[in-house]
């Protein structure tokens, strides 16, 4: 009966960060357009069921982000990622969806990992909110130097920012959207998942 009950509150709490995710998507709420890219929110929900439910909710929770994400692609209503799934259709699923399951995935063990050496609940949840734009930054644009660098859309935007490589490329595409989603998702992706861990008693 107890491990029933803890599936189903599992269970309740993922679908409610899914339907969270979801509602700042339809609502507009998690996207905010910087240049060719949109500088996005929804890494704040996945990093906190990513340290709250454990790694398998971040992925996902990632992978729900992805699949709007695809959509957009797909329908021509988001940017960059418009040019790639006229490219490839394939690759840009793998781009989408597979680096924000990876995401998710990882954020959730970076924080256990932390937690084992935070043991007051101090900072391993902060660690958390940090990590999941900087892993969403770093294997979603890695994988675009991998996949999509040669292509002529990626190439024309590196020589109109003027970019002499592809780490400069990275640097001047994502640059202050990159450091403002850092510091959104420490702040208030770690005190949210610190407060609601507190609130539930899972920091005890």
């Amino acid at each position: 009966m107890k491990k029933s009950t803890c599936n189903t509150r599992y269970l309740a709490e993922l679908g409610l960060l899914v339907a969270v995710i979801l509602l700042m998507e339809l609502t507009g709420l998690n996207k905010i357009p910087v240049g060719p890219l949109v500088m996005t929110l929804s890494m704040i929900p996945i990093a906190v069921g990513a340290m709250l439910l454990g790694p398998l909710a971040g992925a996902i929770l990632g992978g729900v982000f992805g699949l709007t994400s695809l959509y957009g692609a797909a329908t021509g209503s988001t940017g960059m990622t418009v040019f790639f799934f006229q490219y490839n259709p394939f690759l840009t699923v793998l781009l989408c969806v597979g680096t924000r399951i990876l995401t998710g995935a990882v954020t959730g063990w970076l924080f256990r990992w932390c937690s084992r050496w935070d043991k007051g609940h101090t900072w391993s949840y902060f660690a958390g909110g940090l990590a999941a734009p900087l892993l969403n930054t770093l294997f979603f644009m890695g994988y675009i130097l991998l996949v999509f660098y040669h292509t002529e859309f990626v190439q024309n935007t590196v020589e109109r920012l003027g970019a002499t490589g592809p780490l400069m490329f990275v640097v001047l595409l994502v640059g202050v959207q990159g450091l403002v989603e850092a510091g959104t998702g420490l702040v208030i992706g770690g005190a949210i998942a610190k407060g609601v861990a507190h609130a539930l008693k899972r920091d005890r």
